[in-house]
């Protein structure tokens, strides 16, 4: 399934599947049965999806997707967990020598945006702003000292995520939370893919591309620690629930290692694409 928060015009956001060129409210639909909200969809688990899943065979009085706003698949978690330096290719633009364990940074989830929306900076605050393309998983359950080999049952699925970062903040301050939480400065969607559509979350080819021009290209299959050991590595040092996030790392052909550098600017479209989930795309507007 594609799981949505979408909003239809003049209402409030609500929980959605898609279905071709469809979304079907799924609060409404089941008569109630399911909520109206992701993250406690999520936290009902199995029930849930399948109960999603028998409502969506007989669909009731569904909206046409080019009529609703799509937002961000999970707009509340309650933490974003990031990886830095997860990829080979990318350690090797960087002249860096791949970490021997995940590091492990955060973003605020005042960052979170959706499809479509503007990713805003101030240039008083920065003037260096780069993208980052990564795939993103969503927890389903509770997970607390999980094992590699248990920890894809703990996925509720997968979307595309920018790991937007102000570079001369995230380096100048030393550590990466400031300068990577800006408000706006993680755009996620267009929705939740299900596990059963992703069969192999590391081989998937993972692009970014700003105004046409693809500026990364490569394949999660690069990832140094691939999604199960990072959710063990985690897991044993907190908590993770239901809707948490997990950003996976940005594979080579950021920005800020190219030569010229290249950084976002104001009018600029910058758009996140990973097979087998979909594209995210959103706008660039200088406050």
């Amino acid at each position: 399934m594609r799981l949505v928060t979408f909003q239809p015009r003049g209402q409030a956001p609500r929980l959605g599947a898609v279905y071709g060129e469809l979304v079907i409210d799924l609060n409404a639909a089941s008569n109630g049965q399911l909520p109206a909200d992701m993250r406690t969809f999520l936290t009902r688990g199995p029930y849930a999806f399948e109960t999603a899943r028998m409502t969506c065979q007989n669909p009731r009085s569904p909206y046409l997707l080019d009529r609703v706003s799509l937002l961000a698949p999970i707009p509340n978690p309650s933490k974003i967990i990031a990886i830095g330096l997860n990829y080979m290719d990318h350690c090797r633009e960087q002249g860096h020598t791949p970490p021997e364990r995940p590091i492990i940074f955060a973003k605020f989830t005042t960052a979170i945006i959706g499809p479509d929306a503007a990713i805003r900076w101030s240039p008083q605050l920065t003037r260096q702003v780069d993208y980052e393309a990564e795939l993103a998983v969503v927890i389903g359950k509770t997970a607390r000292h999980v094992s590699a080999g248990q920890a894809l049952d703990f996925v509720a699925g997968y979307t595309c995520c920018n790991d937007v970062s102000a570079r001369d903040l995230q380096f100048s301050d030393g550590q990466w939370i400031r300068g990577k939480s800006l408000d706006t400065f993680c755009p996620l969607g267009p929705w939740l893919v299900t596990p059963d559509k992703v069969p192999n979350p590391q081989s998937l080819a993972i692009k970014s591309i700003l105004n046409d021009q693809v500026m990364q290209d490569s394949n999660t299959n690069e990832m140094i620690f691939d999604i199960a050991t990072l959710i063990e590595f985690a897991s044993r040092a907190f908590t993770l629930l239901p809707g948490d996030v997990l950003i996976t790392g940005t594979p080579h052909g950021v920005g800020v290692f190219r030569d010229p550098k290249v950084f976002m600017k104001s009018g600029d479209k910058i758009t996140i694409e990973i097979e087998k989930i979909g594209q995210l795309t959103n706008n660039c507007v200088i406050e």
